[in-house]
């Protein structure tokens, strides 16, 4: 039987000797490389988080200590060893596991985390209720580098310092170096004694016994012995104990430094330096592309997918490698999405005009109003779900001041496999309620084009959302054209229903019509929203039917209905969108078809709302 059929949960991995959890690793990490080929996933940042989970949950009382994992996309190792090993072929499938943390997935997930920069904060506050309580537990936080460039990292890290008397461990995955042999027989060494009970002893009797002169001397000789051999004493001026960098690869120095830390009070900061894709050679050498993959066959790799259709992504790089060539003021900026937003093109080919920021939304966004300000035409590249992060410097920053920024909205809508947490559900709504904004959905790639133009040429915010993957595969033409801002388009003549349709939602509404003969118009716009074209749907139909693929609560459809109410225009009226609760992680189709925003769904709710009988022949109705 292998080490890994025996670990049910972490209190049986705490029974192994210490002396198998290296063959434990490697069985572990084969099994994640088995696992995730078969169902896709994160998989170079979860096999270098192998031994550090490992050790983690070996010397800690997990649940009892919490362990707060940032993002969480490096959680697999977490999730085999906390009970859900058998359920791992679900993984990020409709009623499967997720690929995140879930408090209601299990007891082991102590925080829900899939944006990143969280981790210190919840931590702390973990740690600060066990002080008030009076219980005696840890609170380990584990923070990616990435994560650490994001300011509310730091402000945790601010917070944290002044508490001297919290029981909190912050864990920096520094996957971004490497540590050479020797050096990382030195940093093990170091790493046991500033965590050792007599170099914690010594410092504080030093703080009572010597003389002010001497303590200040040995403080400035502590300060510069350690300055030698770990990269700064940044962390210790916000009033944490640094510790490391030690190899996170290398149990034999992990388990000792934690056992050390463990028995220590205060806020602690181990450096621990991992490798992405550590033990399969293939994603050791390209960390990015096995970032996260779909199915493969581990043999042989990742392979060239065969060509398909073109992905919005695809749309928005090219688009703006050729607006960038026709305009030298364009200048493009990403919050650390350089390739899930299309960009490599572009900072190949405009490397003086790209700017990757780092995992600091905030700052992306005041970043581009300070350049709007100064004559520069900045291009915001951005997940939906992420731009829910730097709302207040969207309002305060540029739209107050009606700063011309252009914002390309990826993954708007469902986004299937990383669920609730990357969902970009809400934009409609929280755009379209600010003043100045003029907010536009593609209903094809093509379409898509033409509005990143109409956005790059209206003098103020503007943003275009779009969705995961590739449309409908509409052939784009190249020339930079734009469209007539608020103004919509009849896709389909009909009598009775109107359906009004915004971006994605489309091409199922077509579908949809064909069995109901209803009129479908491509609404284009959800601010300004076409509202002559409104009135004429309302004036000439029975009924009128807007479908959205965002939420229902305050969406395109409420700015319908709100349109309605200021015309005096009594009509009825179906909202279809995504409803008011947060949907789980699966296959994209089969998500909207949950939600009844497939062909077939959007035409059994009208039929159901306004009692329309079933057509004799669907045509079309996929």
């Amino acid at each position: 039987m292998k080490l890994l059929d025996t670990i049910n949960y972490p209190a049986d991995l705490r029974k192994l000797p210490r002396t198998q959890l290296t063959p434990l690793a490697h069985e572990l990490r084969q099994f994640l490389l088995d696992s995730v080929s078969k169902t896709g996933g994160h998989l170079s940042s979860n096999l270098g988080t192998v031994e550090l989970t490992i050790a983690l949950h070996y010397v800690f009382n997990t649940p009892e200590d919490r362990i707060v994992w940032d993002v969480g996309h490096q959680t697999y190792s977490h999730k085999i060893l906390t009970g859900r090993r058998e359920r791992m072929p679900s993984l990020r499938q409709l009623n499967g596991l997720s690929g995140f943390p879930k408090r209601d997935e299990s007891e082991y997930d102590t925080f829900g985390t899939a944006h990143s920069s969280t981790s210190i904060s919840a931590a702390l506050g973990m740690a600060t209720a066990a002080k008030i309580k009076g219980e005696k537990r840890k609170a380990i936080a584990v923070i990616g580098d990435g994560s650490m460039t994001a300011g509310m990292a730091f402000e945790a890290l601010n917070n944290a310092g002044v508490e001297d008397d919290v029981d909190l461990l912050v864990v920096l995955n520094d996957n971004d170096m490497s540590i050479s042999p020797p050096v990382g027989a030195l940093n093990r060494y170091l790493a046991r004694l500033m965590s050792g009970q007599f170099y914690a002893a010594a410092k504080n009797v030093g703080k009572t016994m010597l003389p002010a002169p001497m303590l200040e001397l040995a403080k400035k000789l502590e300060e510069h012995a350690k300055g030698m051999v770990v990269p700064a004493t940044m962390f210790e001026e916000f009033g944490f104990n640094y510790i490391g960098p030690i190899d996170g690869h290398d149990l034999d120095s992990l388990i000792p430094t934690l056992e050390n830390i463990k028995r220590l009070k205060g806020p602690q900061f181990l450096h621990v330096v991992t490798k992405k894709g550590q033990g399969y050679k293939l994603a050791e050498a390209e960390p990015i592309l096995y970032h996260g993959t779909g199915k493969f066959n581990p043999s042989e790799g990742i392979k060239p997918a065969k060509a398909t259709k073109i992905t919005y992504t695809e749309v928005f790089g090219n688009w703006l490698c050729d607006m960038a060539h026709v305009d030298k003021r364009l200048v493009g900026i990403t919050p650390a999405m350089r390739e899930g937003s299309g960009m490599v093109r572009f900072n190949q080919e405009y490397p003086d005009r790209y700017f990757d920021v780092g995992i600091a939304e905030q700052h992306s966004v005041t970043f581009a109003g300070g350049l709007a300000t100064e004559g520069m035409k900045p291009v915001v590249a951005i997940y939906s779900t992420f731009l829910q992060r730097a709302y207040d410097q969207l309002i305060h920053d540029v739209a107050l001041q009606n700063l011309d920024v252009t914002f390309a909205l990826d993954r708007a809508g469902l986004v299937g496999a990383d669920g609730a947490t990357h969902a970009g559900n809400y934009d409609i709504a929280y755009l379209r309620c600010i003043p100045n904004m003029v907010v536009m959905a593609p209903s094809d790639e093509n379409e898509c084009r033409k509005m990143l133009t109409t956005a790059y040429r209206f003098n103020g915010p503007a943003a275009v959302r779009y969705p995961r993957g590739a449309g409908i595969g509409a052939a784009i033409e190249p020339a930079l054209d734009v469209i007539e801002i608020g103004k919509g388009v009849v896709k389909r003549e009909g009598k009775g229903v109107a359906i009004l349709a915004f971006g994605s939602m489309v091409a199922p509404s077509l579908g949809a019509a064909e069995g109901l003969n209803a009129t479908v118009a491509d609404m284009r716009f959800v601010k300004p929203l076409d509202v002559d074209l409104v009135k004429q749907l309302a004036r000439e139909h029975d009924y009128l039917v807007t479908v959205e693929e965002g939420c229902t609560m305050g969406g395109a459809g409420s700015a319908v209905a709100e349109a309605l109410a200021e015309a005096g225009i009594a009509k009825p009226l179906l909202i279809l969108g995504l409803p008011d609760r947060f949907i789980d992680h699966g296959d994209p189709a089969a998500l909207l078809a949950s939600v009844g925003l497939d062909a077939h769904g959007i035409g059994a709710s009208i039929r159901e709302r306004f009692g329309i009988g079933e057509p004799r022949l669907v045509v079309n109705n996929t």
